[in-house]
């Protein structure tokens, strides 16, 4: 899109204002409300922002400006805020790049891989839950009677919320995300809108606009539509699956090859791209898994509708959902990511990690498609299976020891995200809980 081509679509579609949007380092959409008039300033100098009151940007109160600078290819109007339209955009600080900006820290590496003659594809299952708040200030499912044990796929709890998931669609539709297919979830209130894969800018862009809509949209119906991971103990989590490949300009899909031996349709490169996600799976979950709520998701164990859903082992396998990695035929599903990761550094750490397997022709050894809920610890480990992290702590050492994942991060952003999630932790050890006050208090 030209700046031209951007003033027509103003005034074709009575667009007032830009949102200059990016997210901070935990994915949280951030924006500001730019006269259309001044569109030129958006993608010279760029909008400003005190940086030190963004999470994530390394500034004291003492420091410069953080510039956003606009994507014009991004642009697009906001159904859901009648004359407003949104622009993505790039972290800059003294007129250069900002390294802690996650959107910029992903175009650099993907701007190496480029070099390579190669492109990153990723298609996300953003799953959340629709939720309504209760007189005593907690939350609860949108729909009382959305309560089956089972509740995955069932029509009635997609029936009675179809109005808010037809706004929903409608409005990313409206801009250009092919939304496909929508479902209801293995847990009460929850659902899933998928929309078609792209270049993985794209795809983190698109995420975040989606996330902006369901949040909005669902706020003007008194409702919530939250991407908390683990909202609710007894519930399945809420996840967002990454399906991965890679092509060139003659190859759509390097990682298909019909020749596979195993009947995976995976190639060489696909193999040894799945290598590298295994080989560094421990440091990724930081990125896929950033919060200490994703860790109440990443267990073993049961939910109201009788499994979690959410990968808990260090493997691969053909449509096994207890592994870590799924391979749908001729690509790979990575089922780490949860609703709360920033997609820009979830992406940043799957293809570093990746493309390190890819390099070093990591062998992710031989498929797994048993329950692997159902294994002891003693035969997950005579298989040589690992397990996840299993708190945030953990999660964040292995990230700090993983030099491949920490110099795809970048030096700066790298370690802002340690001190930041090592605070967050610090704050979930001192906290005490009302399941404490209720065990304890009289206890002893």
């Amino acid at each position: 899109m030209t700046p031209s081509q951007a003033r027509k679509l103003f005034k074709d579609q009575g667009i007032k204002y830009i949102l200059a949007q990016f997210v901070d380092i935990h994915g949280s959409a951030k924006a500001k409300a730019v006269p259309v008039e001044h569109l030129d300033m958006v993608l010279s100098d760029g909008a400003g922002f005190a940086g030190f009151a963004l999470w994530g940007f390394g500034m004291g109160p003492h420091g410069p400006d953080y510039m956003a600078v606009g994507d014009l290819d991004t642009l697009q109007p906001i159904p859901w805020m009648p004359g407003f339209a949104r622009m993505c955009t790039w972290g800059h600080v003294n007129g250069k790049p900002y390294a802690y900006d996650s959107r910029t820290a992903l175009r650099m590496q993907l701007d190496k891989l480029a070099r390579k003659g190669l492109t990153l594809y990723t298609g996300i299952e953003p799953e959340f839950m629709l939720l309504r708040r209760t007189p005593d200030g907690g939350v609860e499912p949108a729909d009382s009677s959305d309560a089956l044990e089972k509740p995955c796929y069932d029509y009635k709890g997609l029936a009675r919320q179809a109005g808010f998931l037809e706004r929903l669609v409608d409005s990313v539709r409206a801009v250009g995300i092919d939304v496909y297919q929508i479902d209801h979830e293995d847990a009460n209130g929850q659902f899933e809108v998928n929309f078609t894969y792209g270049d993985a800018m794209a795809s983190a862009d698109r995420l975040v606009f989606l996330k902006m809509a369901a949040s909005e949209i669902a706020n003007q119906m008194g409702l919530v539509a939250s991407f908390m991971p683990k909202p609710f103990s007894n519930r399945t989590g809420t996840g967002a699956h990454f399906h991965v490949s890679i092509g060139d300009d003659k190859h759509p899909n390097l990682f298909r090859d019909d020749k596979d031996k195993r009947g995976l349709g995976l190639s060489r490169m696909g193999y040894h791209f799945l290598g590298g996600l295994l080989a560094h799976a421990r440091g990724l979950t930081a990125l896929c898994a950033p919060t200490v709520n994703s860790y109440k998701r990443l267990v073993v164990g049961r939910a109201l509708s009788g499994a979690t859903w959410a990968p808990a082992y260090i493997t691969y396998g053909d449509n096994n959902r207890t592994c870590m990695v799924r391979v749908p035929y001729g690509r790979l599903e990575l089922r780490l990511p949860d609703g709360s990761t920033n997609p820009y550094l979830a992406t940043i750490g799957i293809l570093a990690a990746g493309m390190d397997g890819v390099e070093r022709k990591l062998d992710p050894g031989e498929p797994n498609n048993t329950n692997l809920y159902e294994w002891s610890h003693d035969e997950l480990r005579n298989a040589g299976i690992g397990v996840l992290p299993q708190n945030l702590n953990e999660s964040l050492d292995a990230l700090e020891a993983d030099t491949v994942l920490m110099e795809a991060l970048g030096q700066d952003l790298g370690a802002e995200f340690l001190k930041l999630k090592r605070m967050e932790w610090v704050e979930y050890q001192r906290h005490v809980s009302t399941w404490e006050v209720e065990r304890y208090l009289e206890f002893f």
